[in-house]
């Protein structure tokens, strides 16, 4: 079983004063349903499980009335095994987007408050199956991600130890122990080249085969291409699809700004825009907007006609190029000599632990002669925290420029080495961006 951070998170709700239902987010095959098996099983005398895409018929329990009585009573008719002990007992509606009576249902166990319920979805944030009333106020929501770079390296049998060794270093700024370095690169690259899905990394740890890390990361964009087929619109599935596996190309463009022209030539924002937010919706991408100036909050300055997507998960868009791409990353030993692809990607990796580690927005500065360009911006207490991305050690002269301003109180180079600070630069390897 995988180790994954969410089950503290699951853990604090489980012991909090309120008693609101749990709505568990995010994309499909991120390890949703595994996680609250394990929890249901370990952490309550008895767990109910309801997938509404396994088992369509179960939708009957919530076709009459929704208080509690009643949903009780209809799950003695079609779940006579369940059993409901006030306090001891966990349900965890599954695909909970297939019954939208369901989701009504949740305001109205959060007030009988007899018993914990976790709600999951993959495509809850689309117009698919709308409820005809929300439970506002009755939900807590996590978002999950598929396995972020520390999770990676605790299923690659990294201990606790190296990390906290990691992370002393990263808060006081010190080298780190280049056995360490060189081992935490190399893991870096393994990532990048695997990801995060849960199915791909259990595939890759059985015999590190990355023949077949590749069919299962491809039977994964296949399913993606179902989803799409299935969920979205008819007016919008085939841009949708389309969109979303334009992203190599987007990514190895030196100007990495989304060009809907790629997608389709004459192509712009009215004909595509509802098929990114549906991508979106449905948590196969985040955006990266550019903004017209390095001040916090990025908010305030953001430019939503002007941005860049990446997705959920780094090991799926490595996999939308050639299977060849996946050795040259493991096999060159001083950098990843890709060309084209090669800042795209690195850029993915960063936006990949960036999103992981809790950043909900990304942003980035380009101006209009592309003179200047920050592949990140982070919001921080003191101010606005530029983040130059680079594949070595070159010199990084739009973050020497960034940090001239006295408004910024410091920046991060992130590179192939190791840990160094100059005046306000902080250099950093690239595999830092998790604690970010």
């Amino acid at each position: 079983m995988l180790k994954r951070k969410v089950y503290d998170e699951l853990k604090k709700w489980k012991e909090r004063d309120e008693h609101k239902c749990l709505m568990l987010r995010g994309v499909r095959q991120a390890g949703k349903t595994s996680i609250v098996d394990e929890f249901g099983k370990a952490e309550y005398d008895f767990f109910i499980e309801v997938n509404f895409l396994q088992s369509p018929a179960l939708k009957k329990i919530f076709s009459g009335d929704l208080n509690v009585d009643s949903l009780l009573t209809n799950f003695s008719i079609y779940m006579p095994e369940a059993v409901f002990a006030e306090g001891r007992t966990l349900l965890f509606l599954d695909e909970i987007q297939e019954c939208p009576e369901a989701v009504t249902s949740l305001k109205f166990w959060a007030l009988d408050g007899r018993f914990d319920v976790i709600a999951s979805g993959s495509m809850l944030g689309i117009d698919y199956k709308r409820p005809v009333s929300y439970p506002v106020g009755s939900l807590q929501y996590i978002d999950m991600h598929p396995l972020d770079f520390m999770e990676f390296m605790w299923a690659m049998g990294i201990k606790d130890d190296i990390i906290d060794i990691l992370r002393e270093c990263f808060k006081d700024r010190k080298m780190v122990p280049e056995a360490i370095n060189s081992k935490t690169l190399e893991l870096m690259k393994s990532y990048l080249v695997v990801g995060g899905m849960p199915e791909v990394v259990t595939t890759f740890l059985k015999n590190r085969s990355l023949k077949e890390t590749d069919e299962k990361q491809k039977a994964i964009l296949n399913d993606y291409r179902y989803d799409i087929a299935h969920y979205a619109s008819p007016d919008i599935k085939i841009k949708a699809e389309n969109c979303f596996f334009s992203l190599p190309e987007q990514l190895a463009k030196e100007n990495h700004k989304f060009q809907y022209s790629l997608v389709e030539k004459g192509g712009g924002t009215r004909k595509f825009e509802s098929s990114i937010d549906w991508l979106y919706g449905a948590y196969f991408i985040k955006y990266c907007y550019n903004v017209s100036n390095m001040c916090s909050p990025l908010l305030s300055y953001k430019d939503a006609a002007n941005f860049r997507l990446y997705p959920s998960d780094i090991g799926l868009l490595t996999a939308m190029y050639d299977y060849s791409l996946k050795e040259q990353l493991l096999e060159n030993d001083t950098g990843f000599v890709l060309k084209g692809a090669k800042g795209g990607l690195y850029e993915a990796l960063i936006a990949d632990m960036l999103i992981k580690n809790g950043h909900s927005e990304l942003y980035f500065r380009k101006n209009e002669q592309a003179t200047f360009e920050m592949e990140f911006l982070l919001d921080a207490k003191d101010g606005a925290v530029p983040v130059e991305v680079k594949s070595g050690n070159s010199k990084s002269k739009s973050l020497d420029n960034a940090l001239k301003k006295s408004e910024i109180p410091y920046g991060y180079k992130l590179i192939m080495g190791n840990v160094g600070v100059s005046g306000k630069k902080i250099t950093l390897p690239l595999y830092m961006a998790m604690f970010l």
